[in-house]
């Protein structure tokens, strides 16, 4: 290797190690603000929950420091998905000086589009999917048997679900990706409709709890979002027969 592309690289390690650095002290800087608050945002998560256990019953803490680590955890999720404007931003920051002029302007729309739909999606899992799913959890219980839930398990399931529903709303930025990049040719996406509906289907019963309820909740998004995202593509791509492409 020359000596230039060895000061090249060089260059490139030290610039990633400067926006990671920059990451880390952006993630801590809103951990330390959250961290105070960890009790009020555990209760804020789990109301979705609470709402539908049954008077009397309560969540629990099975392990010894359940009650501090618990809260803790949640405060650095937190952390990391507020900072993701951040996060995207460091990383475009590192690639944008190899970016042409065209790939640029591009860029911009599709980082907002996203960090939108990753939001969206976290907010239509934490109001319209929890409040379903958990009651109809707490209403199929047998006779006799009382709800209560550990507290660092309930966090583990939330967690899961909050991160699947965020990435499945980004399916229309890959879908306008692939086809700007000409991986896939969206005037024929239409007649792969029937793969894709039984895919988001499957990646649902994976990615989900194993319950009707849920899994129909992340599948019908992900295919109206999938057609929200071929719609797009066709704006941008002229048909594989047009003369002039």
């Amino acid at each position: 290797m020359s000596n230039a592309a060895t000061g090249t690289l060089v260059s490139h390690l030290t610039e990633l190690r400067r926006r990671l650095i920059y990451i880390f002290v952006s993630v801590t800087l809103v951990f330390a603000g959250l961290f105070p608050f960890a009790n009020e945002l555990y209760q804020f998560v789990s109301e979705p929950l609470r709402a539908y256990m049954p008077e009397g019953s309560s969540m629990i803490a099975t392990e010894v420091a359940s009650p501090f680590l618990t809260p803790f955890k949640l405060s650095l999720v937190l952390s990391v998905i507020i900072a993701v404007p951040l996060i995207l931003y460091q990383f475009w920051a590192f690639i944008a000086p190899g970016l042409y002029r065209r790939e640029k302007r591009i860029i911009a729309p599709l980082m907002a589009s996203s960090i939108t739909l990753f939001y969206a999606g976290m907010a239509f899992c934490y109001f319209v999917v929890f409040p379903l799913v958990f009651g109809f959890f707490t209403s199929v219980g047998p006779e006799g048997v009382t709800v209560m839930t550990d507290i660092n398990q309930y966090l583990s399931f939330v967690i899961k679900l909050l991160f699947a529903f965020g990435i499945a709303f980004e399916i229309p930025v890959a879908v306008f990706l692939l086809a700007w990049m000409g991986i896939i040719d969206a005037h024929k996406l239409a007649n792969k409709r029937p793969y894709v509906i039984v895919g988001c289907f499957t990646l649902g019963m994976f990615l989900t709890p194993p319950d009707v309820i849920s899994q129909t909740l992340l599948a019908l998004p992900m295919w109206l979002l999938f057609e929200v995202g071929s719609l797009c593509a066709r704006m941008i791509q002229k048909p594989s027969g047009d003369s002039s492409q």
